[in-house]
């Protein structure tokens, strides 16, 4: 089984990196495989709506976004990291979020749905947990199972020595990759036996106006 930690710092091995590194350390020792994916520094445009995803269940936009696309159906389970910029997510890490979110949605790529998913954030003092909330929202609409802890998925610091020094985030994020373990697991042996997903209809869309 193979996890992916989506990095969305602009920073490649910050206090961002550090959280999803303590997690890739335990699910190591489970056996199971990790990558880190950077999402880089350079500035992504956000999601214009132009529906192009519908057809090719990919962005119009070929940048890092469709980068990440082309291998995400490869990975059981995946991990989304965010430093707090003004006590939400990193700008990059919206737009990187919309888009590949809404390709997979309106393409029905599958990439995502069903599959375990979690997020984290890290910050200097506050905003984890508006951070995280924002995030899990991709994750319901997928249909993916959201991993919890036993605390707000964050860590604390300002520089990656910092965040080594919080014992009790460092702590969560184990407990976090303890848990999505778990359920990959759990998943995994409900499918041995016969366990089939949910059936799926046809999206239905409705507006609030109706003639």
């Amino acid at each position: 089984m193979k996890v992916i930690l989506v990095n969305g710092s602009p920073h490649p091995k910050g206090c961002t990196y550090t959280a999803l590194e303590e997690m890739a350390k335990i699910l190591a020792e489970e056996s199971i495989e990790t990558k880190h994916f950077w999402i880089g520094n350079k500035p992504l445009g956000g999601c214009i709506d132009c529906r192009k995803c519908v057809k090719t269940a990919h962005c119009v936009f070929h940048d890092v976004v469709n980068e990440f696309l082309e291998i995400a159906g490869e990975y059981d389970a995946f991990v989304f990291g965010s430093p707090v910029h003004w006590g939400a997510t990193s700008g990059n890490m919206k737009s990187f979020m919309d888009r590949a979110f809404f390709a997979d949605f309106c393409g029905n790529g599958g990439r995502f749905v069903f599959k375990p998913t979690a997020c984290v954030a890290s910050a200097r003092r506050s905003g984890i947990v508006t951070t995280t909330d924002q995030m899990n929202r991709y994750f319901s609409l997928s249909q993916m199972p959201i991993v919890t802890s036993r605390y707000w998925d964050g860590v604390h610091g300002m520089n990656p020595d910092e965040v080594r020094k919080d014992q009790e985030g460092t702590q969560t994020m184990r407990y976090l990759a303890r848990n999505m373990v778990w359920l990959m697991r759990c998943l995994e042996a409900g499918r041995k036996n016969g366990v089939k997903l949910p059936e799926q209809e046809p999206v239905t869309f409705t507006n609030f106006i109706h003639d």
